[in-house]
């Protein structure tokens, strides 16, 4: 801390030919959080790792995103970040690690971004400690360990950043291009997502460049113009090309790439309308807890000491689960409900919200005498840049209707940003100002270490009461001696500020670490002691929610007395002990989890029987969702029909494009279930009035052990036509 007071250019000056040694040990440690044991998770998030399996097999499947070999239906995300998993399974060999290495290394290269964009202006310190926030933001790790698409899409944010800020320095128009461009692309990771950086951007070239107003506008409308091109462009390519020629636009009702992009991946976020053809919005719940349902039972962990604890709770747990907006605390996913407080909440907070407190400090500092109506510092410029970064994003998640805990990452950046550049500046007023600035120092740690206490205290009965009232104790008397040693220059000065940021930061480390811990959920990733569950919460909320299913949707594989109501298993289900984790007892302790798969095995009785009868049919079998699908295609590489898509909602089959399909050979092997009837309720009531039922004694497990195929109440049938 003592050395934060020195200027700006002799801290840049004395690290321009030498590494940063200081940084070093912060990038081992997001190195750590991010790379150890990923080997362990075989499948990752099935979804995608199917996906990727079918995309190894053809150019075909790669440019489109194709879930499964066969071609028959894309995933609900555009390409870009599949095409660079498929390129390390392509380098590395197909695995859950080689799948997961892309984003684990988007997110350690996160944190050099973010060092190397707050150093520049701020200071070294102020990188180092922005790069260390962003390492231990939980979110961050616990995203990172996955194959889903955020991690990769905040690290092209940030290069797009990156670029940006070299515009403003240099002043050259093709860094502007080059940034805005970088968006396109962001775009085509993650669709509208992208563009929620978008007012920093306009804001920041506005603000920092001394051009005439009329090379602004045309600049950006250039700039703007060239991003969207770029972010339209797979999307143009996909949907003008015939829809008999290229798979199914997953998740969507129209099987067009730009309805998917400002629908279900766009507006429908912000409304919560998720709603599928027949639903209506005024009952979210119901098409929610089917894709809750769906994808929860895609990435839990087994754990057989769950079992019992997982029944015991069934019924309150049942009763907690609401749509957005409606009266559950903890809202819909565990994301808490709209309002101005939201990411305060359970579920929210503990995620991404640690250190939010000394931002707005550390905010009110760096905009301390700041006239709007004169020139900025170069300071006040950037602070504004990621200011404009954060509020928007903050806001959308405020009143969001749908949306995932580990979007949260999304905030990191700006919050890091803020936590490393408002630490220099609340050091330096704290000790050069005797006005109301000398306190915002005091004050940060003590609401920050106040908050974090909060942020805790649900979780008592797995982490105990030591580091909760540590926390407390260690924040208020660090806050209340800074404050009585107010201008006081000596050493015990600056180490106490060192300690009060090393106990503002212990347990986010601790948050962070939970997913090497307790294990990960690469489907719902989260962080928190119940990480494994995929939805980080208090146990006696959203755990308890987890492990039930949604009112009493229970996952494949459960056999207890509410089993005849979740509409049967499916294909990698498994016995009664296969049902949610215990949050605080499923620790990824074995060599190798299959979190993303639903458990993910298959049951080798069914892949033998189907193999041995597979008369050059195309599809080893069709099933109402990728749920069922997804353990199989990556088992065998071989095509497995998702009738419906992801959730099993997709309108993609008709009656009589069924029919032509069997009449052609392409498949005759169907499991069905209760579960993913959404749109295609027609197709499988023709299914079953015109079908031979296989006796489940010919391909379905007896060993609880071995039972991983369909089971309970799935049904495999068998269609001929001439």
């Amino acid at each position: 801390m003592k050395h934060m007071n020195s200027e700006v250019k002799e801290e840049r000056t004395s690290n321009k030919k030498r590494i940063d040694l200081f940084l070093v040990p912060i990038v081992l440690i997001a190195a750590f959080l991010n790379l150890f044991k990923i080997w362990t998770d075989e499948y990752a998030n099935a979804y995608y790792t199917a996906a990727v399996k079918s995309m190894l097999q053809s150019f075909h499947n790669f440019f489109y995103a194709s879930f499964d070999p066969g071609g028959y239906v894309t995933i609900d995300k555009p390409p870009v970040v599949f095409w660079i998993q498929t390129i390390s399974a392509k380098i590395f060999g197909f695995h859950g690690w080689s799948v997961i290495l892309p984003q684990a290394l988007a997110g350690i290269g996160s944190v050099l971004l973010l060092y190397v964009l707050v150093k520049r202006t701020f200071g070294v310190w102020a990188g180092r400690f922005a790069a260390l926030a962003m390492a231990l933001t939980p979110i961050v790790p616990a995203v990172s360990r996955t194959n889903n698409i955020d991690s990769m899409l905040v690290f092209t944010l940030l290069v797009a950043t990156w670029m940006l800020f070299c515009a403003v320095r240099t002043a050259k128009f093709g860094w502007v291009l080059a940034a805005f461009a970088m968006i396109g692309v962001a775009f085509n990771m993650k669709m509208l997502q992208a563009y929620m950086v978008l007012p920093a951007f306009y804001v920041f070239y506005v603000v920092a460049t001394k051009i005439t107003w009329k090379k602004k506008i045309a600049f950006l409308t250039t700039a703007t113009a060239l991003m969207l091109a770029v972010s339209v462009s797979w999307a143009v390519v996909v949907d003008s090309t015939s829809a008999d020629k290229r798979p199914y636009m997953g998740s969507s009702q129209t099987n067009s790439v730009l309805e998917l992009a400002f629908g279900y991946n766009g507006i429908n976020r912000l409304t919560g309308n998720t709603s599928v053809t027949g639903s209506s919005h005024k009952q979210p719940a119901q098409t929610e807890q089917q894709t809750a349902s769906s994808e929860t039972k895609q990435n839990s962990n087994s754990s057989a000491d769950s079992s019992q604890s997982s029944n015991q709770r069934k019924s309150s747990s049942s009763q907690k689960m609401q749509a957005p907006g409606g009266g559950n605390q903890n809202g819909m996913f565990n994301t808490g409900n709209p309002g101005p407080f939201r990411l305060f909440q359970k579920g929210l907070s503990d995620q991404i919200s640690w250190l939010l407190p000394f931002v707005i400090f550390s905010i009110v500092g760096l905009f301390a005498g700041v006239k709007f109506k004169g020139s900025y510092t170069t300071k006040q410029r950037e602070s504004l840049f990621w200011l404009a970064w954060l509020l928007p994003v903050a806001v959308f998640f405020s009143i969001a209707g749908f949306f995932h805990q580990y979007y949260l990452i999304m905030l990191a950046p700006p919050i890091a940003a803020f936590a490393g550049a408002g630490a220099v500046a609340l050091w330096s007023m704290y000790k050069q100002h005797n006005d109301w600035k000398s306190w915002l120092l005091p004050g940060g740690i003590l609401t920050t270490a106040a908050l974090q206490v909060y942020i805790m205290s649900p979780y008592v009965s797995s982490i105990g009461v030591a580091p909760i009232a540590g926390v407390g104790a260690l924040g208020v008397i660090l806050a209340l001696v800074l404050a009585i040693r107010k201008q006081r220059k000596n050493s015990l000065t600056n180490y106490l500020g060192a300690a009060a940021m090393v106990v503002l930061l212990a347990m986010p480390a601790y948050w962070a670490m939970t997913p090497i811990i307790y294990g990960g959920n690469s489907m719902l990733p989260s962080a928190g002691p119940d990480s494994s569950s995929g939805m980080g919460g208090p146990p006696s909320t959203a755990t308890n929610s987890k492990q039930s299913g949604f009112n009493g949707m229970q996952p494949p594989g459960s056999s207890s007395g509410n089993s005849s109501s979740n509409g049967g298993q499916m294909p990698g289900g498994s016995s009664n002990n296969s049902q949610m984790p215990n949050s605080f007892s499923s620790k990824s302790s074995s060599s190798k989890r299959k979190s993303g798969g639903m458990n993910a095995e298959v049951n080798q009785k069914l892949l033998n029987y189907l193999t041995k009868n597979n008369t050059g049919e195309k599809y080893l079998f069709a099933t109402t969702d990728s749920t069922s699908a997804a353990p199989y295609i990556i088992k065998t590489g071989k095509p497995v029909m998702a009738m419906g898509g992801f959730s099993g909602s997709d309108p993609i089959l008709t009656v009589s494009k069924l029919k032509a399909m069997i009449k052609k050979g392409e498949v005759k092997y169907f499991y069905l279930s209760g579960m993913g009837k959404g749109g295609q309720s027609d197709v499988i009531t023709w299914i079953k009035e015109n079908s031979k039922e296989i006796p489940s004694s010919k391909w379905q497990s007896t060993s609880s052990s071995a039972q991983q195929g369909p089971s309970g109440n799935g049904t495999l049938y068998e269609i001929t036509l001439k």
